[in-house]
């Protein structure tokens, strides 16, 4: 299937690209056209070989999100190197589970670190570029319906998550004016190596198995997304939140008063 290049000629930043969601969403944006700066603490080398096997442009941008100084030399040196910087995905995620009154209080904030400061440093220094070359551009925030449901043992995350939604709908409007988009993304259930942190793969088959779907999400399901709402085709889409959850939300539980009716 040929893929529309409806990004070419388009610099691209993704954070927290070396696996899943971000590592997808790399290589959907490179098979759209973009050149792609893979962002994360580990070398992405599997998805650069990835992106070229699909005929993409990526290149590595290591550097931690927590990192301000880090990430303005990030920016400022793709800046200079491509002439602009046009999509920046924010998707590094960092998150330790237990009751808030118990948790080990290193790892709450480097959740906060991650999640929350990781994706304002992002979108700050970007906005900046963008600002300046007077081109426009589109944003999208990766968080979570941890931002509204309030998940037990996931405080951090939970706090995180809200405030960067608050963060993107304010950037939104504060840069509409600039012609940069600034738009959230929701992902459901995702099966990633981030969550054999806390679940084996026969626990995530199960529990895939109860979502309306009867299955987790994938990552290149979500990485679409991310196209979609970077496309310029998209460019009446701003400041607002897109869920890829299977119908997770929806009040599937309550099935049981009909069951046996189809």
């Amino acid at each position: 299937m040929t893929i529309p290049q409806s990004l070419k000629g388009r610099i691209a930043v993704v954070t927290g690209a070396a696996r899943g969601i971000g590592a997808a969403a790399a290589v959907e944006l490179a098979r759209a056209g973009a050149h792609v700066l893979v962002n994360d603490i580990l070398p992405p080398d599997d998805v650069l070989h990835k992106i070229a096997s699909v005929g993409g442009s990526a290149e590595a941008a290591l550097a931690d999100v927590t990192d301000r100084d880090a990430v303005d030399q990030l920016i400022d040196s793709a800046n200079q190197r491509h002439g602009g910087i046009d999509i920046v995905v924010t998707n590094a995620a960092y998150s330790d589970r237990d009751l808030f009154y118990l948790a080990e209080l290193d790892g709450f904030q480097r959740t906060i670190d991650v999640c929350m400061w990781g994706p304002f440093n992002f979108v700050r220094a970007a906005a900046k570029v963008m600002i300046a070359n007077k081109r426009g551009g589109a944003m999208v925030c990766i968080s979570s319906p941890h931002a509204y449901l309030a998940i037990p043992g996931s405080m951090a995350y939970n706090m995180a998550k809200a405030a960067v939604d608050q963060m993107a709908r304010t950037a939104a409007c504060e840069l509409a004016e600039h012609r940069i988009r600034v738009n959230i993304l929701h992902p459901g259930w995702t099966d990633t190596p981030g969550e054999r942190k806390f679940f084996d793969d026969s626990e995530l088959l199960e529990k895939g198995s109860e979502l309306p779907w009867g299955r987790l999400a994938r990552p290149d399901e979500i990485a679409r997304g991310v196209v979609f709402l970077c496309d310029p085709a998209s460019e009446y889409i701003n400041g607002t939140t897109l869920s890829i959850d299977g119908g997770s939300l929806l009040p599937h539980e309550q099935m049981f008063r009909v069951a046996g009716r189809t």
